[in-house]
């Protein structure tokens, strides 16, 4: 959720707890005879023919070598890999959803973030530490949240988040179904709100995420019912409203927008 004025677009601000509170949502953690299997598989994989499995050291987010602590089964990820989804293009220009990287990006997302028309709804105002808090929580998690920036043409433009809609606490909250996949937007620039970019995005970026998420059938957002420009640019992206829904610290607009009814909304 984002801006608030009569500009503004649209964009979703996260539910209190995102990307940086796993208590109550789902436990993954495999039983331990079945990580004792991959464990099995993991050292026999290093008999026979030494160059052909070699490793370099580097892992992947969906390297089989992960811990086995993580909350997932090895080689699985919980988003299929959002810094490969490419780029989409789209009435406005080529888009592109980059991964954040703090060191990069901080101050462009701080600056977003103490617009007051932003920090109204996403509440991050204030030093970078406050921006940066926010993000590393993500960056460190288990990749159920991933921050990204939108570059459009080329130019970084927005600030997206998107989430393991039925890993985060949201679901504790509404239905969830297996999958499901969160959208959180704001628009950067006061020169890019109001005139449909908001609505334009949205229906790119839930597109990429179908395009992208074999297994995702529904994409979903909870903007605050307050925020009607957000609110209006979901509906005008192929959302439909589904219910009111109370989440702590606002009463939001449960948008969804499912894989069955893409080509009709």
């Amino acid at each position: 959720m984002s801006p608030t004025d009569a500009s503004a677009d649209a964009v979703s601000a996260p539910s209190p707890d995102v990307g940086s509170d796993h208590e109550d949502t789902l436990d993954l953690r495999l039983p331990d005879e079945l990580l004792a299997l991959f464990e099995t598989g993991r050292s026999g994989a290093g008999t026979g023919d030494t160059d052909a499995g070699a490793d370099d050291g580097k892992q992947s987010p969906g390297d089989s070598t992960a811990s086995p602590d993580s909350l997932t089964p090895p080689g699985y990820n919980l988003l299929d890999g959002v810094a490969k989804w490419g780029p989409i293009t789209t009435p406005a220009g080529v888009f592109h959803l980059v991964p954040v990287r703090v060191e990069r990006d901080l101050p462009l997302v701080c600056r977003w973030m103490n617009d007051p028309a932003v920090a109204a709804f996403w509440e991050l105002a204030g030093p970078q530490n406050v921006t940066e808090d926010h993000l590393r929580s993500q960056l460190a998690g288990d990749g159920r949240s991933v921050p990204c920036l939108g570059v459009l043409e080329g130019t970084p433009m927005s600030y997206w988040e998107i989430y393991r809609a039925d890993l985060d606490p949201l679901a504790r909250h509404c239905p969830a179904r297996p999958h499901d996949t969160g959208i959180h937007l704001l628009i950067g620039a006061v020169t890019d709100r109001g005139r449909g970019l908001g609505s334009t995005l949205l229906r790119a970026v839930a597109d990429l995420v179908l395009d992208r998420r074999p297994f995702c059938a529904r994409v979903i957002a909870e903007p605050d019912l307050r925020n009607i420009p957000s609110v209006t640019a979901f509906l005008s992206a192929g959302f439909r409203f589904s219910a009111e829904v109370e989440l702590p610290g606002k009463r939001a607009a449960l948008m969804v927008r499912e894989r069955s009814l893409r080509g009709l909304l």
